[in-house]
């Protein structure tokens, strides 16, 4: 990995994404101008906040959304971390930790910036920082089963129409 190589990406994927929700136009340009400012907020080294790498898995039929029970953050979420050394970019470092959290091999991830999402979080940094999360959407084979990881204290299937209470998932649609 290099950080000029995460950075290039992260910045070519908020370029490129055009949001429709005023909200959404408004985070890309925050998103923005922060890479502009920050050549190394795409590490986790970088305090002050960070580009992160997160997954809407859907399953095959995209009726079934794969959430984690973060042991940290005590709600369900989307499958996703930190950007680490062996990722060229953000979208690589989002499939990476779609495996890993979810124990299915043969994901399939989709072109381009599915959403954008910002969180207050003390990480494993171990101080308040920021996640700027990246998101894109995979998509699971048929029948694949997950197997939950040491990362998570709960890892199921959701119907996109019937998310648990307290989700933080965000769901385009």
């Amino acid at each position: 990995m290099s950080a000029e190589s995460l950075h290039a990406s992260a910045t070519e994927l908020l370029t490129a994404w055009k949001p429709e929700a005023g909200q959404d136009r408004s985070l890309r340009e925050a998103m923005l101008a922060f890479l502009g400012s920050a050549p190394m907020g795409c590490l986790r080294e970088h305090a002050p906040g960070h580009i992160t790498a997160s997954a809407i898995v859907f399953s095959h039929d995209r009726r079934e959304v794969l959430l984690t029970l973060h042991p940290r953050v005590g709600r369900w979420i989307q499958l996703g971390g930190h950007c680490e050394p062996g990722d060229e970019s953000v979208a690589d470092a989002a499939l990476r930790e779609a495996v890993e959290e979810s124990g299915i091999a043969d994901l399939e991830l989709r072109p381009g910036l599915y959403g954008a999402q910002a969180h207050p979080i003390t990480c494993s940094l171990g101080v308040p920082t920021r996640h700027l999360d990246l998101l894109f959407e995979i998509v699971a084979p048929p029948g694949a089963v997950p197997v939950r990881s040491a990362e998570s204290t709960d890892l199921r299937w959701w119907p996109v129409d019937g998310l648990p209470a307290g989700a933080d998932v965000l769901l385009v649609s």
